[in-house]
């Protein structure tokens, strides 16, 4: 029993000595590039994709990422095209489930493209527990965030163990490359929807 005790506090200390890098390598990337090489905005509100379309307009040299579920690609699409953004400088993926696929999902995209540092658009109450899961995974990749919050009407922050349970989620996603989103009920029933 002793030994299993061990085992797993040299597990902890590992993740835990792991994660202590990854304010480095955000320092190192902010410093690398101060400004912002991209748009990156969460799905699930078409608030955010209007805001994304506007602030787009003062920086037309950026792309635009959006991670949404896939039924609002086409709905999102319309709005940026309303906004006259170019197909060509809009990246739409559909894989997210949730707040941390959402990162999970986007991060080998942003890295293939050697981005450093980008912008983060959400809604104010979800700003919190976006930075953090950004943090842990964008952050292990090198890769800063500016964040961007659209404002709400209402709407509480959310609690602060939603915030640390999708912290634990992003440290598991680092070290096992899954994020435990199949134990979400939801997601079994758009699976079954979307078959």
């Amino acid at each position: 029993m002793k030994w299993k005790l061990k085992i797993a506090g040299l597990v902890l200390a590992f993740m835990f000595g792991f994660a202590g890098i990854i304010p480095i390598k955000i320092a190192i990337a902010f410093n690398q590039v101060a400004v912002p090489q991209a748009i990156f905005v969460l799905g699930g509100n078409s608030n955010r994709m209007e805001f994304a379309a506007q602030f787009w307009q003062l920086h037309k040299n950026l792309d635009i990422w959006v991670s949404d579920y896939e039924s609002n690609q086409n709905y999102n699409r319309l709005i940026f095209q309303r906004f006259g953004v170019p197909n060509r400088q809009l990246r739409l993926d559909g894989r997210a489930t949730d707040t941390v696929t959402n990162f999970t999902s986007m991060v080998d995209k942003f890295t293939e493209r050697k981005l450093h540092h980008i912008y983060l658009i959400t809604s104010d109450y979800h700003m919190r527990r976006s930075r953090a899961i950004a943090s842990i995974i964008l952050g292990s990749q090198g890769i800063v965030v500016t964040p961007l919050a659209v404002a709400s009407l209402g709407e509480q922050s959310e609690s602060l163990l939603r915030v640390m349970r999708d912290c634990g989620r992003s440290l598991l996603w680092i070290f096992s490359n899954r994020t435990g989103a199949s134990f979400n009920p939801r997601i079994k029933v758009i699976a079954f929807l979307y078959k």
